[in-house]
């Protein structure tokens, strides 16, 4: 066994992403199957989790992979959508080794303009429906857990939720700190389970939520120019992360907050006596 398949393989874990068939959360999707990982890929697109899984598992017949996917729907916009998808990866596997808390939503507007129900959608999925669905999985993700190797959380935050940027996305950037929070707490509490909690910050990457921004190569060139790294992320990117915290040489992390921006969470603007 190599140093990397000693540190990084998931052969033989089984992993939930929900939000797992597009953006970030496909990305995520498609480095856990990589590395051996046998993936369920939930939203509320049952369709595109199908296809996705679909096009995984051809991706991984054809390189050699040993992971693979299965997709189906899952909201968790609400209390009865989180018990469904809790009830349906139950169904489908007795213990649970991987949990990517990914599905998100957002909701744009200036800050005159910002409305009342923009705040109830946006927590609901991005802070609510995070924290219950990982309440409702925690058997699952106990029964796989050892002092040896920890089951694994990871909650997709933002670096909107670590440097002070609204953007118009008011609700969106509170909920991501809320969820480096929330990480930070259930990293200390449940530590004892032997359940690591820990978050991907990222910065802009393509994906729908930011194709207003991201969907030329125009403007990724204009966004990438603003990130000190001068560009924007790239899937190889997430899937360090993700090997990282997922994988043995991540097994004695928890509580952390892994920024995954180019930098731009440590940027305060020109420099004051340039």
């Amino acid at each position: 066994m190599t140093i990397f398949e000693e540190l990084f393989s998931l052969e033989g874990k089984s992993a939930l992403v929900t939000g797992g068939a597009s953006g970030i959360g496909r990305m995520i999707s498609t480095a856990l199957v990589r590395a051996g990982a046998d993936v369920m890929i939930a939203s509320r697109k049952a369709e595109d989790c199908l296809a996705t899984a679909e096009e995984l598992n051809l991706m991984a017949s054809e390189s050699g992979a040993k992971g693979s996917a299965q997709g189906f729907g899952g909201n968790v916009a609400s209390e009865q959508g989180v018990e469904m998808l809790a009830d349906e990866v139950e169904e489908r596997c007795d213990r649970l080794d991987i949990l990517f808390n990914n599905a998100g939503t957002t909701w744009g507007a200036p800050v005159g303009e910002f409305p009342y129900q923009a705040w109830g959608r946006v927590l609901d999925v991005n802070v609510t429906g995070l924290f219950c669905l990982t309440q409702k999985l925690l058997p699952l993700l106990e029964a796989s857990a050892a002092q040896s190797g920890p089951s694994r959380v990871v909650n997709i935050g933002s670096v909107m939720g670590s440097a002070a940027l609204g953007d118009g996305a008011y609700s969106y950037a509170a909920s991501k700190a809320a969820v480096h929070h929330l990480t930070r707490i259930l990293g200390k509490e449940l530590a004892h389970k032997d359940i690591t909690f820990n978050a991907i910050a990222p910065g802009p990457f393509k994906s729908k939520m930011t194709a207003f921004a991201t969907d030329t190569d125009e403007k990724v060139e204009r966004v990438g120019s603003s990130v000190p790294l001068q560009r924007i992320g790239e899937p190889q990117d997430i899937a360090g992360a993700v090997l990282y915290l997922c994988g043995a040489g991540g097994a004695y992390v928890t509580g952390a907050i892994l920024p995954v921006d180019g930098g731009v969470h440590v940027e305060t603007g020109d420099d004051l006596f340039s």
